[in-house]
């Protein structure tokens, strides 16, 4: 085996272990040996719900709708809203709903700063024991919290997400629900290496301040939560719902998904040693590996093109896989025109060239704080 054979080989590894054999021990794994701890439906703490808003006019009266909607006791609830410096209607809508509802507060931003910073001040504020953190954007079914707490009442749980679903025909839904079945797994195994922001609670005591330069505040406290050894889990029959991304805006998203990676990984560096991270092996199978499936792709590509000539057999399965790689790509280029399999292709390549862009604003510094 020649030096490309070698490269195109540990390439096809890395991408075959990252997309298919991690998800099939992880299955296998929560199959074997299961962790769940027993839900406690009678705990009902105070919860106060926090909102960061960023000119969301359009879509926050159906989300104050469903929050006030949840199945739980009244006074045990608070609402609180913070406007990240909105230029839109939110601040009126939001205004408006608090004199009708006296558990709707509103925060002003006066300019605006990012999440993180909508996160220090409500939590600033917040006097629920459980603070139950949901983006703006989706709407949240009404048994959500009755779905979430029980989890959290456990004392070996420190976070508790909520199930994301995506609706629409995009490409990014479907590789959401394959992702969403990898956190079920983990769930159901030992622990999620992250929570969506669209929904996740904790004790309000386990939230500390903030860096306000954070890109992934639900990341880092997650992965905050487990370096104490508490877990973190999916709540699957808490349901919140959104609309999945076109690939142009997809790209953007997970571009700043992943500059937040590398940002995590520089800051936490610890969470790739086994001793510190107690969810090393889904840290590293999961995020890292990730992180280097575009170089696998690339050196893949690059050893099958330089190393085909020739007319050996090893030479003749370089070209064979150079062969893949171009109808893979061409089909990606084609998209929906190629049907379903197009866009899949498509979203695949897409969400790789993001893990690019994503590292080039890490190193650059050009990743923003605000979403």
């Amino acid at each position: 085996m020649n030096a490309f054979e070698m490269v195109a080989a540990g390439a096809l590894i890395i991408l075959a272990y990252t997309y298919f054999g991690y998800p099939l021990l992880l299955g296998l794994l929560a199959r074997l040996f299961p962790w769940r701890p027993r839900p406690d439906v009678t705990w009902e703490p105070t919860v106060s719900l926090c909102v960061a808003a960023y000119n969301a006019e359009a879509y926050i009266e159906a989300k104050l709708q469903s929050l006030v909607g949840q199945d739980y006791p009244a006074d045990k609830l608070e609402i609180l809203v913070y406007s990240d410096g909105s230029t839109d209607g939110t601040e009126s809508a939001v205004a408006a709903w608090a004199q009708r509802d006296p558990r709707i507060h509103l925060i002003v931003g006066a300019t605006r700063q990012g999440k993180p910073t909508a996160l220090n001040r409500m939590r600033e504020q917040a006097t629920g024991e459980v603070l139950v953190i949901t983006d703006a954007r989706q709407p949240v079914d009404s048994s959500a919290l009755r779905a979430l707490l029980p989890l959290l009442a456990a004392p070996e749980v420190g976070c508790v997400t909520g199930n994301l679903v995506l609706d629409g025909a995009e490409g990014s839904g479907a590789y959401w629900r394959y992702e969403n079945w990898i956190r079920k797994q983990e769930s159901r195994f030992s622990s999620l290496v992250g929570v969506t922001g669209a929904l996740a609670a904790l004790r309000r005591r386990d939230l500390g301040p903030l860096a306000v330069d954070l890109v992934l505040d639900d990341m880092w406290i997650a992965m905050q939560t487990r370096r104490r050894r508490a877990r973190v889990l999916l709540a699957e029959g808490a349901i919140v719902h959104d609309l999945a991304f076109s690939d142009e805006r997809e790209f953007g998203r997970k571009a700043r998904s992943l500059a937040g990676n590398y940002q995590l990984f520089s800051r936490m560096p610890g969470l790739l040693l086994p001793l510190v991270n107690p969810s090393w092996f889904e840290t590293v199978s999961h995020k890292v590996s990730r992180l280097l499936c575009p170089w696998a792709m690339l050196a893949l590509l690059l050893a099958c093109a330089v190393g085909a000539a020739g007319s050996t057999a090893p030479r003749v399965t370089l070209r064979w896989l150079l062969l893949a790689q171009i109808v893979f790509y061409f089909l990606a280029a084609l998209g929906a025109r190629a049907g379903r399999i197009g866009v899949l292709a498509r979203t695949f390549v897409v969400l790789n060239a993001a893990a690019l862009v994503g590292l080039w604003r890490f190193v650059a510094g050009r990743q923003k704080i605000t979403w």
